[in-house]
């Protein structure tokens, strides 16, 4: 499905409060522990289609290796490296893990290796290093391995989220320069939150085993899920782009956030967009001047999935940006900073990028007039060029190709842009 989508501010419903679900990432990370631990009760959960088949896998009817199950996680890059640790220890349990013909691009060799060098049994259906994966489940006993991770801090996570239920816990060395260091953090937090003690320092994790959950009270283990930090970038671009006073009010976000992608705050106000928390933790997010830089400098290393947004919100203001850390965004949905640079450079943008970083620079506000009509974005099976690219329909009316990619992680965010203005049309 194509939209065309613009911007018209008669449309824009008055004080309206957005309410956004919870945190995909808190979310998974959450259905996993609950399929290990069901005690714990989970509220604001993502309504995204990857927490949808993260639910559905861990439904799935009882595996054996005389009954193997094929569960495809289509577009799901969290889901397929979440269970694949998951079903690694799910003794006496066959399943074969595969995907979209894009998600059999995407690595998982460093996390099944080091699954592996534990005691799993996990084999290549098709290609070496890659999706489909056949995994017998197994009673893991050793409890050291290394890993590099320098590719995706969600191998990381994988592991520390199965850690407290192997026998003998896990300790982790991490060989290289971290990435994405606030989503480990993260997945300890939630560990510690549920009573799992871990230990971090320098490169060494160490999580305790933990069979069950200590005795508790009723609603001990009843997890609020903090809503998305990703998501609400979007709506930071589109009060960016718009005229001083500009105002939205989202829910339900923590001044300390789990969350990396919480950087939102400050790096917005480069962009003249202020943050206000409320104590009912809703954010107020006001456009308060038009001060910009001419350019700036950001490391993404710590929230790589806001490089996409703070690309397209530096070009519509016409600031010029060289933004790094962007290592990982070249085995995404799709590689997102080629992607980035064919999409702008249909505006006209002036932008180069290596497999870390991306630089655009400073263009004139004429640019617009220059664009002329309609500009169709391809959107790669990737939600977040699809909502990133969203905001630019304030200056030009814009087509998004495959607008349904969005149920990824964020299904309501069409219409949650209708009732801030935009006018969408099929």
């Amino acid at each position: 499905m194509n939209i065309k989508l613009t911007y018209n501010p008669q449309l824009s419903t008055r004080n309206h409060q957005l309410k956004i679900t919870g945190s995909k990432s808190e979310t998974n990370r959450l259905l996993l522990l609950k399929a290990l631990y069901p005690n714990i009760t989970l509220e604001n959960a993502s309504n995204s289609d990857d927490s949808k088949v993260m639910i559905k896998a861990l439904e799935f009817p009882n595996p054996t290796t005389h009954n193997p199950q094929l569960i495809d996680i289509h577009h799901a890059g969290t889901a397929m490296r979440f269970l694949t640790a998951y079903f690694a220890i799910q003794e006496g349990k066959e399943v074969v893990l595969t995907g979209s013909s894009r998600m059999k691009e995407r690595p998982i060799k460093i996390l099944v290796d080091a699954l592996n060098q534990l005691g799993a049994e996990i084999t290549y259906e098709e290609n070496e290093g890659f999706p489909p994966i056949k995994i017998k489940g197994k009673k893991i006993i050793k409890n050291k391995v290394v890993i590099p991770v320098n590719v995706s801090s969600q191998y990381i996570s994988a592991l520390l989220l199965i850690a407290p239920k192997l026998e003998n816990g896990l300790e982790l060395t991490l060989e290289g320069d971290l990435t994405s260091v606030p989503y480990i953090n993260m997945t300890l937090a939630l560990l510690n939150e549920i009573g799992i003690e871990t230990f971090f320092e320098n490169s060494i994790i160490k999580v305790n085993p933990l069979p069950k959950l200590r005795d508790a009270t009723r609603n001990q283990h009843t997890i609020t899920i903090e809503s998305d930090w990703s998501s609400a970038s979007y709506f930071y671009s589109i009060v960016a782009l718009s005229e001083i006073g500009t105002k939205l009010q989202l829910s339900n976000f923590k001044k300390k956030s789990l969350q990396g992608d919480a950087a939102l705050v400050e790096i917005y106000k480069s962009f003249g967009v202020e943050t206000i928390f409320n104590s009912d933790n809703s954010i107020i997010i006001t456009k308060v001047n038009t001060d910009y830089p001419l350019s700036i400098n950001l490391n993404l290393n710590d929230s790589p999935d806001i490089a996409q947004t703070i690309a397209v919100t530096c070009f519509g203001l016409g600031i010029g940006c060289h933004l790094t850390g962007l290592h990982t965004l070249k085995i995404k949905e799709t590689d997102r900073l080629e992607a980035l640079k064919t999409e702008l450079s249909k505006f006209r943008a002036i932008i180069s990028v290596t497999n870390d970083s991306l630089t655009l620079e400073a263009s004139s506000h004429l640019l617009w007039r220059e664009v002329g009509g309609e500009v169709s974005i391809a959107t790669y099976q990737d939600h977040r060029m699809a909502m990133a690219f969203a905001s630019l329909a304030l200056k030009v009316p814009i087509i998004i190709e495959n607008a349904e990619v969005v149920a990824k992680s964020y299904p309501a965010f069409w219409e949650d842009l209708k009732s801030v203005g935009f006018q969408i049309l099929q």
